[in-house]
């Protein structure tokens, strides 16, 4: 029998906190009359209390709001406070209001820190300076009243004292975002104060067809079991969780009727990584081979257990080092692959090049009868369950960010044809097309979503996100595709290291340890003790924007071909410099990574 929870024990919408010289203290200011929390700044200890602490012009306090508490993470001398400063309403959840961290701080408990060595203080300031990182993570969301880790098909399967649990002991650790952190506030048993946060993406919009009005809503949840960043997360772990694992959820609701559809998307389940080297493309390499249908297997259990049926459409080339890949998974779907696991590969870029993406309709057609089978879940206008999805479309491309929106859309979008079809809307003639509000909207929600999950694996907004957005590549997405692959080999190569350790860190992915294998300091001097990329770089595309230029000019004056040539040289020289130069800016210390 599961214990219920207190009707009381609501989570608290509306603090103060009070930053006294010696602890903190959070005091409830929405109308509960639950106790205050008191955090020891000393030592991150804690406890409940009726009343705030007196202040006195010896301790006088700084006072702040906060709408929520995400909880507390242990570094090796302190403790670390982490709270909600700013909120914003994006809209409703099966009827109840859904919030997007606009901002959150970090505050230490670090005073026992005065009576460490000194070594272990560095340590600690450059933990928490991951933790200035972290502040800044896009994408995370929360409700005060709905479980949002569940979809509205698993969220009605709850039983009724399941339903009566804090949230967080009802949601799904995979995508609590903050679940590591919680894990102290848990053992103090304080339910009032367990905010579940989720990381993804949420984006709805109303359209009129004829007197009906739809709401449509798309939510992402991000899994945290292999999160991080694209060129230092990759492949799959040895349980088969793998890197940017997304469950993607499109929900309408239309006359009282609910409808729901939920894909996921999730790098190529084996066990493979790209050494961040400063190439462009870093070479994929394959481990531990032999591993390979295990890890698949252990994968798609899983996948089975949560979603049942299953179709894996993989969309990956066919050549070079992603045909490799291609390869080697296709030929461990062998041993998977049966009633419950399809696997199906379409080479997105030979069938649909870079502009022609109305071919996915061949895709379609070959999924069409996993796709119609499986169906989807329906509430009708009494909150019956009418239909139930029976299985998932598993999408992959290399990042899962791009081929991966643009296929996943189109799902949704034939998706969203079948339900208003069947909800007696459309007609077996009409589609979303013929409703220009409806596709406008429906464009622009999958465009959003596609660039809200990338911007938390690359760093920048999806690739083709033209296609999704206007149902067509235009020129101008081509070249701001163009600035957003180079800003990703940046991000890559300069800035996703710091981050993975700041993920790793909020994920209780590491063990603190003082000690760490350290990359040799090289010797300083010269060209390497004022080298940056953020410098090289912007000498590169000065030296091409030149050398562009004088090409430009050349039927003008042929003296030009010669500047261009010098420029162009210039920029190719400084990139052989950076590259030859690599380890200096890639290899930098890293943390002991441990499974928890």
């Amino acid at each position: 029998m599961m214990e219920k929870a207190d009707s009381s024990q609501k989570l608290y919408k509306r603090m103060r906190l009070w930053e006294f010289p010696d602890q903190y203290v959070v005091e409830p200011t929405d109308g509960s009359s639950g106790s205050c929390l008191e955090i020891s700044r000393v030592d991150g200890s804690m406890k409940l209390i009726d009343e705030i602490p007196r202040c006195s012009s010896l301790r006088v306090p700084k006072i702040r709001t906060i709408f929520g508490v995400i909880g507390i993470l242990k570094l090796l001398a302190g403790s670390y406070l982490l709270v909600i400063t700013e909120r914003e309403s994006v809209g409703p959840y099966m009827g109840h209001p859904i919030f997007k961290v606009s901002s959150m701080k970090v505050f230490p408990c670090d005073h026992s820190l005065k009576n460490t060595p000194v070594e272990q203080k560095k340590m600690e300031a450059e933990f928490s300076a991951l933790l200035n990182v972290a502040e800044k993570t896009p994408g995370l969301y929360f409700s005060y009243d709905v479980n949002i880790t569940l979809s509205a098909q698993r969220l009605h399967d709850l039983g009724d004292e399941s339903k009566l649990l804090p949230l967080w002991r009802q949601a799904d650790p995979r995508f609590l975002w903050n679940n590591y952190m919680m894990e102290v506030l848990i053992d103090h048993k304080l339910d009032p104060f367990l905010l579940p946060v989720v990381q993804g993406s949420f984006h709805n919009f109303q359209a009129a067809i004829g007197k009906d009005i739809v709401d449509v809503t798309l939510i992402a949840r991000r899994c945290n079991r292999r999160t991080g960043t694209r060129m230092w997360r990759r492949g799959a772990d040895t349980d088969g969780f793998v890197a940017n694992f997304v469950e993607s959820e499109q929900i309408i609701q239309l006359n009282g009727c609910t409808a729901s559809f939920v894909q996921v998307r999730g790098s190529i389940p084996l066990l493979w990584d790209q050494i961040v080297d400063l190439t462009y493309k870093p070479k994929f390499e394959i481990v531990r081979l032999e591993e390979a249908p295990r890890v698949a297997e252990r994968h798609f259990l899983d996948l089975r257990k949560k979603y049942g049926n299953v179709l894996s459409v993989d969309l990956v080339n066919k050549h070079g080092g992603e045909g490799r890949l291609n390869e080697k998974f296709a030929n461990a779907m062998q041993h998977v692959a049966g009633d419950d696991v399809r696997y199906l590969h379409f080479d997105f870029h030979h069938i649909c090049g870079h502009v022609h993406f109305e071919r996915l309709s061949i895709l379609y057609e070959q999924i069409e009868d996993f796709f119609i089978k499986n169906r989807y879940f329906l509430l009708n206008e009494k909150g019956e369950k009418v239909e139930v999805q029976l299985g998932v479309v598993r999408t992959n491309c290399i990042d899962c960010l791009d081929r991966t929106n643009v296929t996943q859309s189109m799902l949704g979008r034939r998706m969203l044809e079948f339900q208003l079809r069947r909800l007696g809307v459309f007609d077996a003639e009409e589609s979303v097309s013929t409703h220009p509000n409806l596709d406008e909207s429906f464009k622009i929600l999958w465009a959003n979503h596609g660039d809200d999950i990338s911007i938390q694996y690359s760093g920048t907004p999806a690739l083709k996100g033209d296609f999704v957005r206007y149902g067509k590549r235009t020129v101008q997405g081509i070249v701001n595709d163009g600035v957003n692959a180079l800003m990703r080999y940046y991000l890559n190569n300069f800035v996703d290291g710091t981050k993975q350790d700041a993920i790793d860190l909020m994920q209780g992915h590491y063990i603190m340890s003082v000690s760490r294998d350290m990359t040799a300091t090289s010797q300083k001097g010269g060209i390497e003790a004022i080298a940056s990329f953020p410098l090289a770089l912007g000498l590169i595309l000065t030296g091409l924007f030149f050398a562009t230029l004088s090409l430009g000019r050349v039927r003008h004056d042929v003296w030009n071909v010669l500047f261009s040539l010098i420029w162009a040289s210039i920029s190719l020289a400084i990139a052989a410099l950076v590259k030859a130069n690599g380890r200096m800016f890639c290899n930098r210390p890293r943390l002991h990574q441990s499974r928890r």
